[in-house]
């Protein structure tokens, strides 16, 4: 198993806007699909690949994920982008 950075300089947190709950349901699918381990809910930890975070959906628009530990090969910008991709994918863009 690879080696974790804790992220006490902390990646910014990935704010996401008009999250329904079909994209909010469909981004956690892809997670999951990705390695990722979801919890159940609007709030929680996202678990997988080396990478954990703190997730919180206010069940109408607004998600927010902030990682806190990261594979120490891996910058924010790979995992925010590939969690962006995700969210422009559920919102067919």
């Amino acid at each position: 198993m690879g080696e974790r950075k804790i992220d006490t300089e902390g990646c910014q947190g990935i704010r996401f806007k008009n999250v329904t709950s079909d994209v909010f349901s469909c981004l956690m699918k892809k997670l999951q699909n990705y390695g990722i381990e979801v919890l159940p809910g609007n709030s929680g930890v996202l678990e997988g690949n080396g990478i954990v975070a703190h997730f919180s959906w206010d069940g109408e628009a607004n998600l927010i994920i902030e990682i806190k530990e990261r594979p120490l090969d891996t910058y924010c910008g790979q995992i925010s982008g590939k969690f962006r991709a995700f969210w422009r994918e559920c919102q067919g863009l």
